[in-house]
């Protein structure tokens, strides 16, 4: 199949080039000199555009759009999110109409739900957060809704969104990155020990169901997909921090601590314009404070979504890649 993709760089995007591009001709979204080189390595053909200047003619003829591109930092200006997360999308779905593009698919995430709560044996009647307190949540349920709404099966065009959750495995440089710069600066704590439950995505798991996606589900739905039943946050990351060489410590805080640690640095943070990230942001100390078990029940259902690689596989692959310095953990 033909597909335009966008984030083919980054850890989603490039890991569906590895896994799934040799069975599709890709055309990459690039926006340096340095991405087209990189992509014409991976033997794919870059076109030089973003999502503030997309249009219809680059995206010469594909078949199918796979929108991986996010602005996901923890900590940024509002107006960034919104730009790149609802307005990017916003442009790529009229590109992609004009362009005769017949599948749209949106990679989402389960903080399109969140605005600070437990979540907890949630499936996808579950409401958007279109006012969630943070910029990432609230711009990607704008985002998603814009996907949904767009589906338009009476002209050909159906879109469909996959959300993961707690994406990891080689290759990520958001996770595990920032655990280990946490140890070593000795910044890294425990929120509530760890206890809180979480489903988890392993990417093995999400390239097979973004390839699955071009073809299966309904078109304007939303799917969760997953690795199976939740686990524990402390098990999970102790787990990955192995894998990569390094030991998480025990010290631990409690959520309401941190909650609130998190919004007095927030407030000294843009109060003085000081420069980078405060240590904690409040949507990260409400992530790790809180439940996330979610359901891929209509995935199996309505895509027969059955995914290919245990955690114990993908621990596995993690370390091998870690040993061999195919995946380097950049401190």
């Amino acid at each position: 199949m033909d597909i335009f993709l966008t984030g083919a760089t980054g850890f989603v995007g490039g890991a569906f080039l590895k896994e799934e591009g040799e069975s599709h001709n890709i055309l990459a979204m690039s926006r340096s000199l340095q991405s087209d080189a990189h992509l014409k390595l991976a033997g794919v053909m870059p076109v030089s555009c973003s999502l503030e200047n997309v249009s219809a003619h680059h995206l010469n003829g594909a078949q199918a759009v796979i929108h991986c591109a996010a602005y996901v930092e923890d900590w940024g200006p509002p107006e960034e999110y919104w730009a790149v997360n609802v307005e990017g999308t916003r442009r790529l779905l009229d590109a992609a109409r004009q362009a005769g593009v017949k599948r749209f698919v949106h990679i989402g995430t389960e903080a399109a739900l969140f605005h600070g709560q437990d979540m907890r044996n949630v499936d996808e009647t579950y409401p958007l957060a279109l006012d969630s307190p943070f910029p990432y949540s609230r711009t990607k349920a704008w985002a998603e809704k814009a996907v949904r709404e767009a589906n338009d099966p009476k002209h050909g065009f159906e879109t469909i969104v996959l959300r993961p959750r707690f994406v990891w495995g080689p290759g990520d440089q958001t996770i595990l990155p920032a655990l280990r710069r946490m140890v070593e600066a000795g910044r890294f704590a425990w929120i509530d020990g760890g206890r809180n439950r979480t489903s988890t995505t392993y990417i093995g798991n999400l390239t097979y169901a973004m390839d699955l996606a071009l073809t299966k589900g309904r078109g304007g739905e939303a799917y969760f997909v997953l690795d199976g039943p939740p686990v524990v946050f402390h098990d999970m990351l102790t787990h990955m921090a192995h894998a990569a060489g390094f030991s998480l410590p025990e010290k631990s805080i409690p959520g309401g601590t941190a909650r609130a640690l998190a919004f007095a640095a927030e407030k000294v943070w843009r109060g003085f314009g000081l420069k980078g990230a405060p240590p904690l942001t409040r949507f990260a100390a409400a992530l790790m404070s809180r439940d996330c078990i979610l359901s891929d029940a209509k995935a199996r259902r309505e895509m027969g979504y059955d995914p290919p690689f245990t955690m114990d596989y993908g621990m596995r692959a993690l370390a091998t890649a870690c040993h061999e310095g195919t995946y380097p953990i950049a401190a």
